[in-house]
């Protein structure tokens, strides 16, 4: 009996869970048993294991082989564990324990000549790999800079089995970490080409000052879809936390680039009218992958004509934008991804849309019908609302518009006010601050806060409408470089909350 050990790491959401693979070789026919919970890739993998052992100038055992992953009832899903298994194999066939493997991750997909392809998830692997305590991670070539960005844990790359063979038998050496590229910036949106709209020209410079979402309606044609567009150009860039987490998630669903994977900029995620459920929140057979709410994580998530889409897609984003994550459970386990994105709806205001609104045609059922999609209760959760008019012929005639550049040193005075105001509170946007420390550390004096008081008294907002109005307030008072909100401030946060077309 012979017996070798490797280890890999199993992904679930973005967590991993280091994963034992022990391979067995024992008198009886020959033949490949897996066992552990393998998923249809994982069982797969028997072939293209033996197959690139094969081809590398190794031999295959020709006896009963028992391929072990453990935990046993962690559901294992995948092709990354494919180097660790041929390891595994190697290890046990040879009766050789090298001391390189006992203290090494291994991430990879073989092909059938035993080269190594990239896989997804690297960078939360390497990241359990860490926490761990393990000293060394071994990862696809093509998959080295993303591993890379993940300090404080030696990080190699490989390009075949038999170069990573050679390696544990100290006769080669792997590629080392690599600094990642620069991701050359995608040329954004200027602000300045939205030809007239002043008042949603201000709301979306305050929807990125203090990360709210935002509610566009209007005719086509007026500027709905250009102002989310140009959002994500005022917003400022990512932090290194944030970069990886962005990152991480992108990883898990495969949209990394392989030479500069580390996203620094706010990602825009904009889902077509048409999307299911499980596209925005994600979803799948298994362990389920991160949706546009994860992939748009410290970004912008814009849904255009939301008018369009299903009621159930609609509600589903409920959960995101009151706990900045989602939580999805599937066969394989419960994944948790976070989404703490900004939220952009635009819309018609009726399903004709004429550009002229006095040309309208439709019924007031039709209309009824067409504003009902958007609920009481989520669009009770989005901060500012604005109604776009058609603009008039006036606006052929240059004007000196203000650009992306001069409203987004603004948005970063602002986000930098509202950062040292909540530091202590761990809370980094006004979005983010919850409604019994805005009224109780932060309250307003009472003069300040009547027209919030009289709207409540009247019926015309709820309570979660008069914390996300203080909010805005607050981040009208940033903007305005004053360190608490004046009554006017709260009369035009009330304002953006009782306008638009859908509420």
């Amino acid at each position: 009996m012979s017996l070798g050990r490797a280890y890999s790491v199993a992904v679930r959401g973005l967590d991993g869970v280091i994963v034992e693979i022990e391979a067995d070789i024992s008198s009886g026919l020959p033949g490949v048993h897996l066992v552990g919970l393998p998923d249809a890739a994982l069982q797969e993998s028997r072939d293209r294991v033996r197959a690139a052992i094969t081809n590398c100038g190794a031999n295959w055992p020709m006896s009963r082989l028992t391929l072990a992953l453990s935990p046993a009832t962690l559901r294992k899903v995948g092709s990354a564990y494919d180097l660790a298994l041929a390891s595994a194999v190697l290890s046990a066939n040879t009766k050789t324990a090298w001391a390189r493997l006992e203290k090494t991750v291994l991430l990879g997909e073989l092909s059938l000549d035993a080269r190594v392809r990239p896989v997804h998830g690297v960078l939360p692997a390497v990241l359990a790999a860490k926490q761990e305590g393990w000293p060394t991670v071994v990862v696809p070539v093509d998959n080295l800079a993303e591993a890379s960005l993940i300090d404080g844990i030696e990080v190699l790359g490989v390009n075949t089995l038999g170069q990573l063979l050679a390696w544990f038998e100290n006769k080669a050496d792997l590629a080392a970490r690599i600094a990642a590229g620069e991701r050359v910036a995608e040329p954004t949106a200027d602000l300045a080409d939205v030809v007239g709209q002043t008042q949603a020209r201000y709301a979306v410079e305050v929807a990125a000052a203090g990360a709210h979402h935002l509610m566009l309606t209007g005719p086509p044609g007026t500027g709905k879809t250009m102002l989310a567009q140009r959002l994500p150009g005022l917003l400022p860039p990512l932090s290194h936390g944030e970069s990886l987490e962005v990152t991480a998630v992108h990883s898990v669903a495969g949209l990394l680039a392989s030479d500069t994977p580390l996203i620094t900029r706010p990602p825009f995620v904009a889902p077509h009218h048409t999307s299911s459920v499980a596209s925005l929140v994600g979803g799948g057979s298994g362990m389920a992958r991160p949706g546009a709410v994860s992939r748009a994580h410290r970004g912008v998530l814009f849904l255009d004509e939301f008018a369009e889409m299903g009621t159930s897609a609609l509600e589903a984003l409920r959960t995101p934008l009151e706990d900045g994550e989602i939580r999805l459970a599937r066969r394989d386990g419960v994944a948790c991804y976070p989404a703490r994105f900004q939220l952009v709806l635009a819309a018609n205001p009726c399903p004709c849309a004429p550009p002229n609104p006095v040309d309208c045609m439709c019924s007031a059922q039709a209309k009824l019908r067409y504003r009902g999609k958007l609920s009481g209760p989520l669009v009770d959760r989005v901060d500012l609302r604005v109604e776009l008019n058609p603009v008039s012929a006036g606006v052929f005639v240059p004007d000196a518009a203000e650009s992306s550049a001069a409203v987004r040193e603004r948005v970063a005075v602002a986000r930098f006010a509202a950062e040292e105001r909540w530091r202590s509170h761990g809370i980094r946007t006004n979005a983010e601050v919850n409604g019994p420390l805005l009224r109780r550390e932060f309250r307003l004096p009472r003069a300040t806060m009547a027209p919030l008081q009289d709207a409540l008294d009247r019926g015309l907002i709820s309570m979660r409408g008069a914390d996300r109005c203080l909010r805005v307030a607050w981040t009208l008072a940033d903007l305005a470089g004053r360190t608490s909100p004046a009554i006017a401030d709260v009369a035009t946060a009330l304002s953006f909350r009782q306008a638009g077309g859908m509420s």
